[in-house]
C-alpha cells in the first residue's frame, strides 16, 4: 500500500483505517455523517484529529489524474476542495467478493483501485440540502450566478471542466451571497488556454446537466413556485456569456477618455477579478484607443484584506469588511483631524472594531457561521437598526441587539421558515 500526502498539516495514515479494503467493506463505525450530495462513486467521510475528510473510491488512473488536477487548481488559487492524499497499491489481503455498493459492476480487484482523500469543506453544502431547506427564486438565481462565476474562473485558467453541474459543486454563504466550489474533477483537463469551441462545449454540457438537476427538483416539488427548469438552465448560458464578455472584450474609446481604463478595471475588481496587464493600442490612425484587459487572477478583495489584516475570508465577505474598514478609516481621519495611513487604520479596525464585536459571541451561538459571516450579519443588523431609529446606533449596540434578537432566537429555533432576517438579507 502507498499513501501520498499533499500537505504535512494533514495526517491521515491512521492504522486503524483498513486502507487496503474497498470503502464498502469498511466497518460503519469508522464513518461520520455530514451534509453530502449524490455521488456516482462510493464516497464516505471520516473524522481524524478534529478534521473531516472525504474518501472516494476510483480506479487508480482516474484517481491519480483527479488528485493531480485538484493540486494544480489549488495552486492556481481556484475555488476547489483541498486535495489531501492518494492511497494506491491496495491489493494486500483483500477479499475479491463483490459488493452491493459496486454499482458499476467493475472488478473488486484492489490492485487497480485507489482512494482519493480531500478535506471536507466546512460550511459548504450540496445544492439539494440548500434547496430542501427552502429557497426563493432570487436565492436560486444567486446560486446559478455563483456556478457561472466558478465556470468562468476555470475557463480563464485554461481548465475544461467537462461535467459542470449543481451536483459537482458545493455552495457556501459569502456575505449574504453564495460562493461555489468545484468538488469533482474526474473529467477535467488543463490547457494553456481554452478555445471558443472548448468553452462552448463545456457550457453546453453545463446547460444539459443543470436542466437535469433542476427537473429532478421540480419532480420532487422542491423548486421555488414559478421556476421553470429549462428556462433556468438556458439562463445560465446568458449569465455566462455576459460575464465572459465583461471579463474579456476589448473596448475602443477616444484618447481623451482615458478615465474609461480605470472604470473598466474597477468593474472587473468589483466582480472579484484582478487585471494583470492591459494591452492598449491605437486604431483609426491614432484617432481612437483599443483596450484589452488580461484577466488571469481573481479574489482581489480577499487578497487585499489579507495583506492589510491577515484575515482569510471569502471574496464577498472581504468586500464587505473592506468597506467597513474604509468607513472606519474616514471616521478616524475626521475624529483625529489628520489622514490615517491605511495599514494603521487596518490595525486599529481589527483591534477596535472587528475583534471586540466577536469576543462576546460564543461558539454555540455562532453555529456553523465563521467569524467573517457573523461580522457581516452584525453590519447588516446595524444598518437595519439605524434605519429604524433614524441614526447610527453604533457597533456595540448593534452587536448586543444582534446577539439577543437574532443569535439567541436562531439557537432556540424561534424563527419560522423564511423569518430569519439574514435569509431575507440574501433575498434583497
Amino acid at each position: 500500500m502507498k499513501i501520498q500526502i499533499h500537505s504535512p498539516s494533514h495526517y491521515i495514515t491512521d492504522l486503524r483505517y483498513p486502507w487496503s479494503k474497498h470503502l464498502s467493506q469498511w466497518p460503519p463505525e469508522l464513518f461520520v455523517e455530514v451534509a453530502r450530495g449524490i455521488h456516482r462513486n462510493v464516497v464516505r467521510f471520516i473524522s481524524n484529529k478534529g478534521r473531516v475528510y472525504a474518501l472516494k473510491e476510483l480506479m487508480t488512473p482516474i484517481a491519480r489524474n483527479e488528485y493531480n488536477l485538484l493540486r494544480e487548481m489549488e495552486e492556481m488559487g481556484l475555488p476547489v476542495v483541498e486535495p489531501v492524499g492518494l492511497v494506491t497499491n491496495r491489493d494486500e489481503g483483500v477479499s475479491q467478493a463483490r459488493s452491493t455498493f459496486d454499482l458499476v459492476g467493475d472488478s473488486m480487484d484492489m490492485s487497480n483501485r485507489a482512494l482519493l482523500v480531500t478535506h471536507y469543506l466546512e460550511g459548504a453544502l450540496p445544492y439539494r440540502i440548500i434547496i430542501q431547506q427552502g429557497i426563493s427564486q432570487q436565492q436560486l438565481g444567486q446560486m446559478l450566478d455563483a456556478l457561472v462565476e466558478l465556470l468562468a474562473r476555470l475557463h480563464l485558467s485554461g481548465i475544461y471542466w467537462g461535467d459542470c453541474s449543481l451536483s459537482n459543486t458545493l455552495f457556501r454563504r459569502d456575505a449574504g451571497l453564495m460562493a461555489a466550489y468545484l468538488v469533482d474533477a474526474e473529467t477535467s483537463e488543463i490547457y494553456p488556454t481554452l478555445s471558443d469551441g472548448q468553452r462552448a462545449y463545456d457550457l453546453e454540457l453545463a446547460e444539459l446537466n443543470l436542466a437535469g438537476d433542476l427537473m429532478d427538483l421540480e419532480a420532487a416539488e422542491q423548486l421555488p413556485v414559478g421556476s421553470d427548469p429549462v428556462e433556468l438552465a438556458n439562463s445560465v448560458v446568458d449569465r455566462y456569456n455576459k460575464l465572459w464578455q465583461e471579463l474579456t472584450h476589448d473596448e475602443i474609446f477616444e484618447p481623451e477618455d482615458q478615465f474609461k481604463i480605470e472604470q473598466r478595471v474597477r468593474r472587473l475588481n468589483d466582480l472579484g477579478f484582478d487585471v494583470e496587464e492591459m494591452e492598449i493600442t491605437t486604431v483609426d490612425d491614432g484617432q481612437r484607443v483599443r483596450m484589452v484587459p488580461r484577466v488571469v487572477e481573481h479574489w482581489h478583495h480577499r487578497r487585499r484584506l489579507n495583506s492589510l489584516t491577515g484575515l482569510q475570508v471569502q471574496e464577498n465577505q472581504a468586500r464587505r469588511l473592506l468597506n467597513d474598514l474604509s468607513r472606519y478609516k474616514a471616521f478616524l481621519a475626521e475624529h483625529e483631524g489628520r489622514e490615517v495611513p491605511e495599514p494603521v487604520a487596518a490595525y486599529r479596525w481589527l483591534s477596535e472594531v472587528f475583534n471586540p464585536s466577536l469576543q462576546s459571541i460564543t461558539s454555540d451561538l455562532k453555529g456553523s457561521l465563521d467569524d467573517a459571516e457573523v461580522f457581516h450579519e452584525i453590519l447588516e443588523h446595524r444598518w437595519y437598526l439605524s434605519q429604524a431609529k433614524g441614526r447610527d446606533v453604533g457597533q456595540a449596540v448593534a452587536t448586543e441587539d444582534y446577539i439577543n434578537t437574532v443569535l439567541q432566537r436562531r439557537k432556540a429555533g424561534d424563527f419560522k421558515a423564511g423569518d430569519d432576517p439574514f435569509v431575507k438579507t440574501i433575498q434583497r
